[in-house]
This record gives C-alpha cells, structure tokens and sequence, in this order.
C-alpha cells in the first residue's frame, strides 16, 4: 500500500526540486523548446502513468509548455506513488531537455463567506455544474474550474464583500507575489495567518488571499 505523505514530508525529500506542494497536489511545469517535444512529453508521461497504474493531470500550452499535478485521489492526499511518478517525470522532461519551472505552479479557489452552507450549496451547485466532494467543498467533474468552498461565519458580514480569491502558490513564490501585489496598488489587510496565509485588498477593498501549505495546524 502507499504510504500517505505531509507536506512537511513532501518537503523534506531529495531529487524532487522540480516540484513544490500546492492546494493538496504536488505541481511542476516544464517548459520545451517547441510543442512537438512538449505534446511528445505528454504522452511519454501518459505511458508512464498507464505502467505504474497511476495517473496525473496533464496541461498542454502553446508555445510549448507542460503542466502535471499529481495526487493520489483513492486516499485524498500525496503518497509514495505520487513521488514515484513525479521522478519519473522529471526524468522524461530533462531527457527531452525541459527546464523546469518550480515557482510557476499554482492553484485558486473562491471562498464565499455564510451562515448557512446548506442553504446557499445548491444554488452555486446547479449555477456552475459542479458536484458536491466529501466536506462540502464544490467542485468542477472536468477539474478544469476552481473549486468553491464556504466559510462558516458567526455572524452576518455586511461590511465587506462575502467572495474571496484563495491563490495557492508554491511556498517559495509567495514572497514576490505578495510584493507584486502590493507594488500594483493593493494593501496588505493582515498576516496574522502567515506563512499560511495572507490576506490582501485591492484599492476598493476586495479581498485575495496568497496561500501556502507552510505552518498549516
């Protein structure tokens, strides 16, 4: 059986530098000299992935750029399969002369803000076409759109919006998007929550908040 990793395991691996831990997955993106290598790739990790009986999500960009996230969906967390297969990949990538982009990967979420989850689920479940997942997250079937989670409240915001962007990013790509943004007009609301979290405004006051796994209880 696969052994369940942390975050903090994750972390502290060796040979994995072409990955970081991102909203639950490990990321990586390579970046090939055309799309022919790069399509080429993809389907090198396809069988790969059809040896090992374990399979990634798989991007595919013009010019010429792979994304792969990988997580083990039967246990709902990283595993030894998920590092097996992301060496593996590494290995493709470099072999086609790929350069990795460890800090590029990311991941967001809508968070909305109520006292009643179960009231308001439905709706955004029948607006978006998305499904129900185990903790009353929504989520997209074709994994394509970000997933919608609801923030139980103990009393009605009124003076403030009831949407926010979660953006999860790699730990060590946090620092300069929050300086990105900063520089760009928005404010710093409190990082009371820091290295988890930080929560950030834009000029008018809507919210976004730059995530990591780090210090996460």
């Amino acid at each position: 059986m696969p052994t369940r990793l942390s975050p903090d395991e994750f972390a502290g691996l060796d040979g994995l530098d072409d990955w970081r831990y991102v909203l639950g997955s490990i990321r990586a993106e390579f970046r090939f000299g055309s799309f022919t290598a790069a399509a080429a790739f993809v389907a090198d990790v396809g069988a790969a992935s059809d040896a090992a009986d374990h399979h990634p999500d798989v991007t595919l960009r013009y010019p010429g750029t792979v994304g792969v996230a990988l997580r083990t969906h039967a246990s709902r967390s990283i595993t030894t399969l998920d590092v097996e297969l992301a060496r593996v990949a590494s290995s493709l990538a470099a072999a086609a002369g790929a350069v990795a982009s460890p800090t590029a990967p990311q991941a967001f979420e809508i968070a909305i803000d109520t006292m009643d989850a179960d009231r308001i689920r439905p709706f955004w479940a029948a607006v978006l076409g998305y499904v129900e997942a185990p903790g009353g997250t929504l989520v997209d079937p074709a994994r394509l759109g970000p997933p919608v989670w609801f923030q139980q409240m103990d009393e009605p915001r009124t003076e403030r919006q009831r949407f926010h962007v979660d953006v999860s990013v790699p730990h060590d790509a946090a620092p300069s998007r929050i300086a990105a943004a900063l520089a760009a007009g928005g404010r710093l609301v409190s990082d009371a929550h820091a290295r988890s979290w930080w929560v950030l405004a834009d000029a008018d006051g809507n919210e976004a908040c730059v995530c990591t796994w780090q210090d996460r209880g």
